[in-house]
């Protein structure tokens, strides 16, 4: 046996031997590397192209990963919030929260209802409620009294959510992974004294949301009186009566009505019972309006109204 023939034989056995293992190795890293890439993209949200480029970039850290796909996110989403900024945002989300004697109202817009029905949207719409309660529960903490304070989309996308992440970077990162044009549009925050109480209402709400109520329609009410076993139910009543009816002005107790274009709040035709005003309605609960607010996702400057 020549040694020629021997050394043939040798590379090709080799051969073998590495072609088998690779063949049975293959599908055990494989299952890895989907287990990371199934992780990845269920906690990131981004796509799998994506986080297969990022897995591979950091050898299967997951970690830096996850962090290198939110850095590239966000500056991608600065990068596309400059080119969508034309494009109309009428979509999107009335987000309401109300606590002990506090309570916030906001709206964030996106482009499409499809959008507005994604879970991380929604977290926007969350991340906005809750940032905005706590900056006017630290501005008013040396106050009492009445306080309402509304907010523009300059201030709000200034406020920081945590570690120096300001709304506008959790704008442009949300943007970056939904591809859509996004903004915070506004946000009305009002704190009260202990003898006065919050009325709310969502209309067209989003199944599955508990601490913050989101839909298409929204209003604050801040009421006093009233029986206080049937309050949570008077101040919903009301809520549902300034979203269907869109008053813009509260009025007085003895006001008339001047018919059916009546934009006064109190001497409305009361939605719940049409054979009294609101204001009959008021006198019967012994309770009167202080103050309302209604938002409505999307409406025009010129209608927005927060009296």
């Amino acid at each position: 046996m020549s040694f020629t023939f021997l050394v043939r034989n040798l590379t090709i056995n080799v051969s073998k031997v590495s072609r088998r293992a690779l063949h049975t190795g293959c599908p055990r890293l494989l299952a890895t590397d989907k287990n990371l890439l199934v992780k990845l993209r269920k906690s990131t949200g981004y796509t799998f192209i994506n986080c297969k480029k990022a897995l591979e970039k950091f050898d299967n850290d997951v970690a830096q990963a996850e962090a290198w796909l939110h850095q590239q996110a966000q500056k991608e989403g600065w990068s596309k919030a400059n080119k969508l900024e034309g494009r109309k945002a009428k979509e999107g989300l009335v987000g309401l929260l109300v606590g002990d004697q506090v309570a916030v109202m906001v709206e964030v817009n996106c482009e499409t209802d499809f959008v507005a029905r994604n879970e991380k949207f929604q977290q926007l719409v969350k991340d906005v409620a809750f940032t905005a309660l706590a900056h006017h529960q630290n501005k008013s903490q040396s106050r009492t009294g009445y306080i309402k304070s509304l907010l523009a989309s300059d201030e709000l996308t200034k406020l920081t959510v945590s570690d120096g992440v300001t709304l506008a970077d959790q704008v442009a990162l949300n943007i970056g992974r939904l591809g859509e044009n996004m903004s915070v549009r506004r946000a009305v925050t009002i704190s009260l004294p202990t003898d006065w109480h919050i009325g709310s209402y969502i209309h067209g709400g989003v199944a599955g949301q508990t601490q913050v109520a989101m839909g298409r329609y929204g209003a604050l009410v801040v009421f006093q009186g009233g029986k206080e076993e049937e309050r949570g139910i008077l101040g919903r009543k009301l809520g549902q009566h300034v979203v269907g009816e869109a008053p813009t002005l509260l009025g007085n107790m003895d006001d008339l009505p001047c018919g059916e274009s009546e934009t006064r709040l109190l001497p409305q035709t009361f939605l719940g019972d049409p054979s009294r005003t609101v204001a009959q309605f008021l006198k019967g609960q012994e309770a009167r309006v202080l103050d309302f607010v209604r938002f409505q996702c999307g409406e025009t400057i010129s209608e927005i109204d927060c009296s």
